[in-house]
């Protein structure tokens, strides 16, 4: 700014008459004086250092202070770090060179060398004030501004290096309230009409409230962000509406909305709560990442954004034009995730799940290499991975392991299977449908899924031998996928009850589908490995191998598991025929048979899986019709 001729002539009497200001009381050479205008230039206030202009002129403090506000402009509020690195005196004039680390937005800084010169005055050292000071290309009436050079975020790769996550063209909806004609709710209720094919504005009130406030007459009020193809849907319209207004972008999308959303995740602006929660990190119209891979792993995927630094100064018609460039910080792109989902498979999942109106999963697992291939969930949240939930007869394939494996049953010896098994501390244990078998073999008890049997010999396991059957095939192990995951908690140390109970996969045992797909994995290679996901970033700590599984042990249970498919539990899947499955159906309230997830396990191939269906009624109903679609979509 421009400092006023007048004041500055009464300042300077006012000089004359008092005999000046001193900043100390003999000559201490410069860098006192100088030490103390850097502190007040990074406070905003210097005080009662002495100031002049090159011509001699006294300036009072509270124009300096205005000038370097004005001057500064973007930058004002994030105060410099200022240090001397070397003074030069001669005759009564100093030269003081300034290091200069300025904040910029996103946790950079701008750091630059400028002087500031100094007059040997009477009473002490006096700071020549002029633009040059704040940056030595600057002049008076200009200002400091920041543009912001957005940086390309980081895809999310699948198997084959596919392209699961990649830019793609968007049209923001949104309302310019100013040029609404009419009453503004009859406005919202045409556009909510003309949006329902592809979005549902549900309540209208808070947007009409937001574009009849008249301190948003002016503003560009969004309404909704449309993929490119949804909004060619409702672009006839909605785009003659007289107040709408639009804005095409690229963002970072997967091919659906729907397709592995809770765990890709996605990206939108950032908010209130993410900003205050890392200050410094990000600005007011960053993208981030909201929820899976995209926020596990934001910090990657976005990478750095830019900055060019400039000056600007008004034009004689009121506009602000560049006037130089002060300082350029070159944006850094996001690098990519790399997953092993398989968009064929990931689509195969969802359709089948889509069958049914339940909250559902299903994981599948490459045998081979523990690859899963894919991720569905039908449901708000990533089910799939971070469900904790019974696994009801599914879990039957785990006691089976620990029985065969210690030798406390053969596959031919006889386990009594009775209607009804009475066990202190619980209700009566009923199979269901209340049958019962007569002399069966422990096959038998395994492929028609009798509860009463498995009651009776699973505790034969002891206290934690449940637990240390299921730890070998990955349950209640620490994973690291690269993204929130439960392995499960197996039951131990319970009452004779609880360990009833938890031999046929209920009390309070709880599993997550995608560990349930880990155990199928594991009896179909013979051993368990973790499952994997994300393949770059390495995970840290993933868990090691299991010990490879007794021929003794998994050779009959196989064939039992095949037995499920072609005389058992699921024979309306026999038509597929490399499939080994088990069934369960699990009691989420204790005792109740009304109130039941379905679920069934297996592998057909080189694939494993497991399907979940919460409240989904006996597995006949629900997970094998599920499996079905699956298996032959594939």
């Amino acid at each position: 700014m421009l400092l006023n001729r007048g004041l500055l002539v009464s300042v300077l009497s006012a000089v004359l008459v008092t005999g000046g200001l001193a900043a100390c009381s003999k000559d201490d050479g410069p860098e006192p004086a100088l030490k103390k205008f850097l502190e007040g230039w990074s406070s905003g206030n210097v005080g009662d250092v002495p100031v002049i202009l090159p011509n001699g002129e006294k300036v009072q403090a509270a124009a300096i202070n205005e000038e370097i506000k004005s001057l500064s402009g973007t930058l004002y509020e994030t105060k410099p770090q200022l240090s001397v690195s070397k003074i030069d005196e001669k005759d009564g004039l100093a030269t003081g060179e300034v290091r200069v680390a300025q904040p910029l937005p996103g946790g950079l800084k701008w750091e630059y060398p400028t002087t500031v010169k100094l007059s040997k005055a009477k009473d002490g050292w006096e700071v020549i004030w002029e633009p040059t000071v704040i940056h030595p290309s600057l002049k008076r009436g200009e200002r400091i501004e920041t543009r912001r050079l957005a940086q390309t975020r980081g895809g999310v790769l699948g198997a084959g290096a596919e392209e699961l996550v990649k830019s793609r063209p968007v049209v923001i909806v949104g309302i310019h309230p100013q040029r609404v004609a009419g009453p503004k709710d009859q406005f919202v209720s045409q556009l909510k009409d003309g949006l329902a094919p592809v979005f549902n504005l549900g309540d209208t009130a808070p947007l009409t409230a937001q574009i009849s406030d008249p301190a948003n007459a002016d503003k560009f009020i969004e309404v909704v962000v449309l993929r490119r193809e949804a909004y060619d849907q409702v672009r006839s319209v909605i785009q003659p509406m007289v107040g709408t207004q639009f804005r095409e972008e690229q963002r970072m999308l997967a091919e659906s909305a729907s397709f592995a959303r809770p765990v890709l995740g996605a990206v939108g602006p950032v908010t209130k709560e993410i900003m205050d929660a890392n200050p410094g990190v990000y600005s007011a119209n960053d993208m981030v990442g909201q929820g899976g891979l995209q926020q596990k792993h934001d910090q990657r995927l976005r990478g750095t954004a830019g900055f060019k630094v400039v000056s600007t100064r008004k034009a004689p018609d009121g506009t602000t034009q560049e006037a130089a460039v002060l300082h350029t910080i070159e944006p850094q792109a996001g690098q990519p995730i790399k997953t092993t989902l398989d968009s064929k498979t990931q689509r195969a999942a969802e359709a089948a799940l889509a069958r049914f109106g339940q909250n559902s999963a299903l994981v599948a697992i490459r045998v081979s290499d523990g690859a899963i291939v894919a991720a569905a969930n039908k449901a708000t949240y990533n089910m799939a991975f971070t469900a904790q939930v019974p696994p009801g007869s599914t879990f039957k394939a785990v006691t089976a392991i620990g029985l065969l494996d210690s030798g406390k049953v053969t596959p031919t010896q006889v386990v009594p299977c009775p209607r009804e098994l009475t066990v202190p501390g619980r209700p009566p244990i009923h199979n269901a449908g209340m049958f019962s078998l007569t002399n069966p073999t422990f096959t038998e008890d395994f492929y028609r899924s009798c509860n009463t049997a498995f009651a009776t010999v699973g505790p034969q396991l002891g206290d934690d031998g449940l637990a240390k059957a299921g730890a070998t095939v990955g349950l209640g192990q620490p994973w690291d996928l690269g993204l929130d995951v439960s392995s499960g908690k197996v039951s131990q140390g319970g009452s004779p009850a609880e360990l009833a109970a938890a031999s046929f996969g209920q009390g309070t045992t709880v599993v997550s589908p995608v560990a349930m797909a880990g155990v199928a994995a594991a009896i179909a290679r013979g051993q368990w490995k973790q499952p994997q996901l994300v393949l770059d970033p390495a995970p840290g700590k993933p868990a090691p191998d299991g010990p490879a599984l007794k021929p003794s042990t998994v050779d009959p249970l196989r064939e039992m598991m095949k037995l499920v498919v072609t005389s058992g539990t699921a024979d309306s899947l026999k038509h597929h025929a490399a499939l080994h499955g088990k069934t369960g159906t699990a009691e989420y309230v204790d005792g109740d048979p009304s109130k039941t997830h379905a679920w069934f396990i297996g592998w057909s191939g080189d694939l494993a899986f497991a399907v979940f269906v919460e409240q989904g009624s006996s597995p006949k109903d629900t997970a094998l019709p599920i499996t079905d679609a699956f298996l032959k979509a594939l």
